[in-house]
């Protein structure tokens, strides 16, 4: 079975955490003044919707090369919605703009991509999560 790894460890004198992936590098943080972050990155749900936007995006593309239908410009705004203490994601919506370079109708890559994008799909189920060490 596939996976993915990550990892995050905190940057020197900061409190925020440098996350890895391969070549790849995001900074979390918490705004400026709140429980010792400075502001330098993305808070938890930022990232989140970052996935669901990002993972999204990804797959428009992978439909789109492949049915051979190029996409001339794209455009996705994520709102999640949080409420409570602790804080959860309740919702999450996506406003898409996709345009074709055939200036097609690009509604069925958004259908399919939206059936089959791992994040979007994944968290309606939820995942399992562990937490270990000390």
């Amino acid at each position: 079975m596939p996976s993915v790894s990550v990892s995050f460890a905190n940057v020197p004198g900061t409190e925020a955490a440098l996350g890895r992936a391969g070549g790849h590098t995001v900074m979390a943080d918490r705004p400026e003044g709140k429980a010792g972050g400075m502001g330098l990155g993305f808070n938890g749900a930022q990232l989140l919707a970052l996935a669901v936007g990002g993972c999204f995006c990804n797959d428009l593309r992978y439909i789109s090369h492949r049915l051979g239908r190029p996409i001339a410009a794209l455009s996705v705004e994520v709102t999640l919605e949080i409420e409570g203490d602790p804080l959860v994601a309740t919702s999450a919506g996506m406003r898409v703009r996709c345009e074709m370079e055939d200036g097609s109708d690009a509604s069925e890559l958004l259908e399919e991509a939206r059936r089959g994008s791992m994040v979007g799909i994944s968290l309606p189920r939820g995942i399992a999560l562990t937490v270990t060490g000390g």
